[in-house]
């Protein structure tokens, strides 16, 4: 009688530890995202401005600015190494091992956000994905009577933080289980491992825990983060005979990513171990591709916003032209060293892409843009499903059919092997 207590009771406490813990990783990652949007303001709004009222023209900040952040980050990289790691690579050792190394998550930190503060096209969740499962390990070790469980408290601390920084729960709950978001590596899948009842329940109690921190520090607070989400949808005659020529629009975006990837990781070979170089000449690039068209740099989340707002007021050929040259400016950025993730860039990408077929189709804009996103992420993540299970963050659930079918078809679109290599 008195084991089945000291069970019932270790049980209990497992379970208010792991939602402590995915309320810790929901307001870490709020944080995150506010301490960014809070840097991206007075770097990117204030500091121009003021600079302008000097006689600096606006046009020429990008450009200098994003030089100056090449060599901060490579200066960075030189002296704390290759941080953070990839989404992929940190939940690929979490669910080998159940464990993942913290001795350099300052560093993880700050090598996810410098990126993001200087413009970079690239995501936040892997800076984020590292230090909470890293949190997450420290505390099962410090915690002797948990120590059995480190391998528990790190994955639903990842799946956690996945969940709060996409929205996404069921893609945060998958994910881990599987031990990858996607395949845009060429990573051969692995199978998805139905955890047991008593597992599955501390997974939805961590998730809860971090969207509910989320949700309760963005309503007292602000909005830390985020994309936005569309919530209607229109699907008629007109949507159904574009349906697949759109999929197939965002695919062509899909299999430009992977092509320009292969070619800036064979710059970067050439380049060598010169960590300053390489984050410089990406930093020219981003500078310059903002110069032309501002929307190719940062995640893309305010620039979502910015973009439902105001899309009509561009040409169909300037919001394609965006979103074709945002996934290699992504590539360059993530190959040279601004080091981050592809999801929200991407994301933006098909968004911008999406637009730019609606002007020119005359289609539902939501429907243009869940054909040519899905499509997009599909060649770009090679699984139909955790696409979709992803842009529920910005598509409507009734959209799912359509984001299901689109990313099928991008799925199924050739990629050579060698583009897909790391």
């Amino acid at each position: 009688m008195g084991k089945l207590a000291a069970k019932a009771g270790h049980g209990a406490l497992f379970g208010v530890l792991t939602v402590a813990l995915g309320g810790f990783a929901g307001a870490f990652a709020w944080a995150f995202f506010f301490l960014m949007n809070l840097g991206i303001d007075l770097l990117w709004v204030k500091a121009p401005a003021a600079l302008e009222a000097q006689g600096l023209p606006a046009v020429v900040y990008p450009l200098a600015f994003c030089l100056a952040g090449g060599a901060i980050i490579g200066l960075f990289q030189k002296r704390c190494g290759a941080y953070p790691e990839d989404m992929n690579t940190v939940m690929a050792q979490v669910k080998a091992t159940g464990r993942y190394e913290y001795r350099h998550l300052g560093a993880s930190f700050t090598g996810a956000l410098l990126p993001l503060l200087f413009g970079g096209s690239i995501g936040p969740e892997a800076g984020l994905t590292g230090v909470i499962a890293g949190l997450a390990t420290w505390v099962g070790d410090k915690m002797r009577f948990m120590r059995s469980q480190v391998r528990e408290l790190s994955q639903v601390g990842v799946a956690a933080v996945v969940s709060a920084t996409f929205s996404a729960p069921l893609f945060g709950l998958a994910a881990p289980l599987a031990g990858y978001a996607d395949e845009s590596a060429g990573a051969a899948p692995s199978t998805i491992e139905v955890p047991r009842a008593t597992k599955l329940v501390a997974y939805l109690l961590a998730i809860a825990g971090a969207l509910g921190a989320m949700v309760g520090l963005g309503s007292l607070f602000g909005q830390g983060g985020g994309l936005p989400h569309f919530s209607t949808i229109a699907i008629g005659a007109l949507e159904l005979a574009w349906g697949i020529p759109l999929a197939l629009l965002g695919a062509a975006a899909g299999w430009l990513f992977h092509g320009s990837g292969r070619i800036v990781r064979g710059l970067a070979s050439r380049l060598g171990d010169r960590p300053v170089a390489k984050a410089v000449a990406a930093g020219a690039f981003l500078g310059a591709a903002g110069v032309v068209l501002p929307f190719t740099m940062f995640a893309g989340e305010a620039q979502t916003e910015q973009l439902a707002a105001t899309w009509t007021t561009f040409s169909a050929a300037a919001l394609m032209a965006t979103g074709f040259l945002k996934v290699i400016v992504t590539q360059v950025c993530l190959g040279l060293g601004w080091r981050g993730g592809h999801f929200f860039p991407i994301i933006f990408a098909g968004i911008a892409i999406g637009y730019g077929a609606a002007a020119l189709t005359g289609v539902d804009p939501v429907f243009a843009l869940c054909a040519t996103t899905a499509g997009l992420t599909g060649c770009v993540m090679r699984q139909p499903l955790m696409t979709a299970l992803l842009l529920f963050l910005v598509f409507p659930v009734k959209a799912v059919f359509v984001l299901l079918a689109a990313a099928a078809i991008g799925a199924l679109i050739p990629v050579p092997k060698g583009w897909l290599e790391r």
